[in-house]
């Protein structure tokens, strides 16, 4: 440790520093005005607290969502001796991915833009069994008088162009707080195990390749649209056996000729 005596003083660094000396360890002027800097970092902060403070809400939100799939799945079991929901998945969308939706919805990228128009920053995915039970979990939802359903999409009876499959509804769950009750957004997606298994091979398919740089891209596409009919198909025949094994749980008449325009039935058998 160097002497005191050697320690340069206030004074001396005043002087180095008016001089334009000792700029190396002394970069800037005593005269100069040091509040900007500190306001910007003190900024930086706040809105570290604040991006952390709407994370956590959005955590919460999911959390209380997955439990009460949980409690359905436990509950229906219990009473009704079957478990609709294979296993359940979860996720917070990250940062990147929502001020690029905000850029595409022509909105500046700021939290509080953040809160007004993405919606699905927390999200749900419910891996189900059946295409009945898919339904049946909307169903129950519904009867939760404490949701908001803000929307649904159909993609099941109203499949993506590319074959995805899937049901989509945007909740507002109560989270209770210190000071506070808030309805926070979560996106739930309900789905089948075999509409799971070609969404999930499809984005690895295409996670690090755009399909429209590859050879011959209109023909894979046309193969992996074929690839979810024929699993739409197998889903369709599943839930056919099971209504005949297990006649109580069948879909209701309306449900099942919805069911029944999914897809072509394989070997032109009538499901």
């Amino acid at each position: 440790m160097a002497d005191a005596s050697q320690q340069p003083s206030d004074r001396r660094l005043a002087v180095e520093a008016q001089r334009g000396e000792g700029a190396s360890r002394f970069p800037f002027l005593l005269t100069d005005d040091l509040r900007s800097p500190l306001d910007d970092l003190q900024r930086l902060r706040d809105a570290e607290v604040k991006t952390r403070e709407i994370i956590q809400k959005y955590q919460a939100a999911m959390r209380e969502m997955m439990v009460r799939f949980e409690i359905l799945d436990q509950d229906l079991n219990l009473k009704k001796h079957r478990n609709p929901i294979h296993h359940l998945e979860s996720r917070i969308k990250k940062p990147a991915s929502i001020f690029e939706k905000l850029e595409r919805y022509g909105k500046e990228p700021t939290l509080e833009n953040l809160e007004r128009y993405i919606m699905d920053v927390a999200g749900v995915r419910v891996i189900c069994s059946y295409i009945h039970d898919v339904y049946n979990l909307l169903e129950l939802l519904q009867k939760q008088d404490d949701l908001e359903i803000v929307e649904i999409k159909d993609y099941i009876n109203n499949p993506k162009p590319n074959g995805y499959r899937s049901l989509h509804v945007i909740v507002r769950i109560p989270v209770y707080f210190l000071d506070k009750k808030e309805l926070i957004p979560v996106e739930v997606q309900l789905r089948t195990i075999a509409m799971d298994f070609w969404a999930s091979v499809d984005h690895q398919l295409k996670y690090k390749q755009d399909i429209e740089d590859v050879e011959n891209a209109d023909e894979l596409s046309a193969e992996l649209k074929e690839c979810a009919d024929i699993i739409a198909q197998t889903d369709a025949r599943m839930q056919a056996i099971k209504n005949k094994i297990y006649p109580g749980n069948a879909l209701p008449k309306t449900n099942m000729d919805k069911l029944k325009k999914l897809t072509i039935p394989l070997n032109n058998r009538e499901i």
